[in-house]
C-alpha cells in the first residue's frame, strides 16, 4: 500500500465524522431532473430475438443461451478476470473498513467476484447489442467484475451511505458512477456506485441498499435475467418489466435518499518545481 493510501487511512476517522455531520444536518437538495436514473434495471435490449449467434468454430470460444464469444475475445475476458482477482484483496480491505466505520452490514461478501460465465454473458450481450464495439471497448466499461453490497436500516441509510462513500473517496478511490434511482416512479430502487481503485485502477461497484430494496433486487433477479436473453420476445420483456416495477413499487424510500450525491473529488497534488 502506498504512502498516499496510508495518509488517507489516517484521515478516515475525520472524514467519517464530517460525513456524519453532513448527514445529520441535512443533505443539499438538488432538482430531481438532475438525478442519474440510468440504473441497471432500465438497460434496453434492442437486438433481434431468437436464434443463436454464430461464432468461430475453432476451440477456445464460449457459448451460452444463444450468446457467444470467439476464441480471441474469450482470451481477453479471461485475462480481465485474472486482473480483477488480483486487485480484489486490496479493494476488499477498503470496502470492509468503510462498512465498519459506517456500521453497515456487508451483504453477500462471498460473491464479491462476478462468476466467469456471468461476466462473459455480459460481454457477449453488450457486443451483440452494440456491434460497433469490440471486446476491449466493452471490458473498459465493465464496473462490476468486483462488487459489494452495503446495507443499513431505513433510519440509518442516508447517514451510512454518506459516511461510507466519503471514506472510500478519502482513501483514494475515485467515483466513476453514481446511479441514484430512489426518486424514480418505476423500476429499480437503490443506489449503485462505481469506483476505481487507487493502486490497481480496477473498476468496482458498491451497491447501497436497505433490507427492503435488497430483498426486491433478489426477488427480481431471475425476471431481469430472463428479460435480457436474446430469445425473450418483446411482449414477454414488457411483462417481465411490469412484474419488476410492481415489486420495487412496494419498497419504502428512506427520508433523504433521493438527494444523496457522490462525495466531492479530492484535490490532486501537483509536483513542486525546484527554484533555479
Amino acid at each position: 500500500m502506498n504512502t498516499q493510501h496510508h495518509l488517507g487511512r489516517a484521515a478516515a476517522a475525520l472524514a467519517a465524522a464530517l460525513a456524519l455531520s453532513t448527514a445529520t444536518n441535512g443533505l443539499t437538495a438538488y432538482a430531481a431532473d438532475h438525478s442519474d436514473t440510468a440504473g441497471k434495471r432500465t438497460t434496453a435490449t434492442t437486438t433481434p430475438h431468437g436464434g443463436a449467434v454464430q461464432c468461430d468454430d475453432g476451440p477456445g470460444g464460449w457459448e451460452r443461451d444463444g450468446l457467444c464469444l470467439n476464441a480471441a475475445d474469450n482470451r481477453k475476458v479471461n485475462a480481465y478476470i485474472a486482473r480483477a482477482r488480483a486487485a480484489e484483496p486490496s479493494i476488499s480491505q477498503d470496502v470492509r473498513a468503510a462498512a465498519d466505520l459506517s456500521h453497515a452490514e456487508l451483504v453477500g461478501f462471498d460473491y464479491r467476484l462476478k462468476s466467469p460465465d456471468s461476466l462473459k454473458r455480459k460481454v457477449a450481450t453488450d457486443l451483440k447489442e452494440h456491434p460497433e464495439r469490440n471486446a476491449d471497448d466493452t471490458l473498459a466499461r465493465l464496473s462490476d467484475a468486483v462488487r459489494y453490497t452495503l446495507q443499513w436500516p431505513d433510519d440509518r441509510y442516508v447517514t451510512g451511505v454518506t459516511i461510507a462513500s466519503n471514506v472510500l473517496s478519502n482513501w483514494g478511490n475515485d467515483t466513476t458512477k453514481w446511479s441514484n434511482t430512489w426518486g424514480r416512479e418505476k423500476g429499480y430502487k437503490g443506489l449503485n456506485s462505481g469506483w476505481r481503485g487507487p493502486g490497481s485502477l480496477q473498476l468496482f461497484e458498491v451497491q447501497f441498499h436497505t433490507p427492503a430494496s435488497k430483498s426486491a433486487q433478489e426477488e427480481t433477479h431471475k425476471l431481469y435475467e430472463e428479460q435480457r436473453l436474446p430469445s425473450t420476445s418483446p411482449e414477454r420483456k414488457k411483462e417481465l418489466q411490469d412484474q419488476q416495477d410492481a415489486i420495487f413499487a412496494a419498497v419504502p424510500v428512506p427520508d433523504g435518499a433521493p438527494a444523496l450525491t457522490p462525495p466531492a473529488p479530492l484535490p490532486r497534488r501537483t509536483a513542486l518545481t525546484p527554484a533555479a
